[in-house]
């Protein structure tokens, strides 16, 4: 069982590595991201249960630092105040806990970078159409449908895999490559 699932896992990254367009989406979504950050903008990541520990995780990668020893880049993952996630949740509803906080912090050219397994979370779909209102640049990592964030976002990571743990493992492999790209880019490493 072990050696099978780490072979399903290296197969779905070995198909994420042949696909010429999600590679390309890649370089463009780490241009606006560059962009972005040169001009004074901010990223913001979202996303709920393992996905929220993604965001917070790729978050601290751009905002601490990734391979060079760099200034800090503007990067959060909504999710991390308590307080508010829960005083909005209380107050308003779960499903508007991302979208109020990108209606007060979002400017246009930040990025969202939204991530559902499915593509289907409520919660996201709305921070996405909150996002999109404020002109800023969406970016989705999802399954492979893509579910309803397929079209809504400017950009769609899915990975060709049904199954949740590897699609979340993907995630961070792609979170990854682009906190990379995004840092060599700005500090020419």
């Amino acid at each position: 069982m072990i050696k099978e699932r780490i072979l399903k896992s290296a197969q779905v990254k070995q198909t994420i590595s042949e696909n010429t367009e999600l590679i390309n989406k890649i370089n463009l979504i780490v241009n606006d991201i560059v962009t972005c950050y040169k001009n004074g903008g901010k990223v913001l990541f979202c996303g709920n249960g393992g996905s929220a520990a993604d965001a917070q995780h790729l978050a601290a990668e751009l905002s601490g630092r990734y391979y060079i020893d760099r200034p800090s880049l503007f990067a959060e993952a909504i999710h991390v105040n308590g307080s508010y996630v829960t005083a909005v949740a209380n107050d308003y509803s779960f499903n508007e806990i991302y979208s109020r906080y990108i209606d007060g912090a979002g400017k246009q050219g930040d990025v969202l970078i939204a991530i559902s397994t499915s593509g289907n979370s409520e919660n996201i779909i709305k921070a996405i159409n909150t996002a999109k209102e404020k002109n800023m640049i969406t970016v989705a990592l999802t399954g492979e449908t893509g579910g309803k964030m397929k079209n809504i976002s400017d950009y769609l990571l899915n990975v060709p895999c049904t199954d949740t743990p590897i699609i979340q493992e993907s995630h961070i492999m792609l979170g990854h490559i682009i906190c990379e790209l995004v840092e060599s880019n700005i500090f020419h490493r």
